[in-house]
């Protein structure tokens, strides 16, 4: 699942846009709330979750990638 901002929390400082390496949050405008405008690229690494500064962002990691391999 992509990236969920709660908008409430969200301060609009930018860190999640300025860390996310796969420009999941393309098109965001400086000053406002994120835009999850590309979720299909997004391939949970969870920085945008760990960088930000009022936990305003969830991630919820799909089954099939906390399956552990051989």
């Amino acid at each position: 699942m992509p990236p969920i901002i709660n908008t409430d929390v969200c301060t609009a400082c930018g860190v999640c846009v300025d860390v996310c390496a796969e420009d999941v949050y393309f098109g965001s405008r400086e000053g406002e709330v994120p835009l999850v405008s590309h979720p299909e690229v997004c391939f949970h690494c969870e920085l945008c979750v760990s960088e930000c500064p009022v936990e305003a962002i969830k991630l919820h990691t799909p089954m099939t990638m906390t399956i552990p391999y051989k």
